[in-house]
């Protein structure tokens, strides 16, 4: 069997990294499943990619105007994030627990 290298990993669509085996990752419906995204497209994420979303946005936000990888990554928090991670490693995990996002 081939070893997995970068070229091979998925891409995380948030940060760009790659993730390699091992790595928390998750599923994120771009659509959320309570506000009518059962069954709607998902995209794979690294894990802590997946908590900085859904700490920054509310459900309804989500579905109403962050429902597509675009708009998440045009987001002023989100482009932050995105802009501190992708200066860590692909297998980087946050040890701060928690949400963050203030209501």
């Amino acid at each position: 069997m081939a070893e997995n290298t970068q070229d091979t990993m998925p891409i995380c669509p948030l940060c760009d990294r790659p993730i390699p085996p091992g790595v928390p990752q998750s599923l994120h419906h771009l659509i959320p499943k309570l506000k009518g995204g059962k069954g709607g497209p998902v995209v794979l994420l690294h894990h802590i990619c997946h908590r900085e979303i859904h700490a920054t946005l509310t459900e309804a936000e989500l579905a109403r105007s962050f429902n597509t990888v675009e708009a998440l990554r045009l987001h002023p928090r989100l482009e932050k994030f995105i802009r501190w991670v992708a200066k860590r490693p692909p297998d980087f995990q946050s040890k701060i627990p928690g949400k963050r996002r203030k209501r």
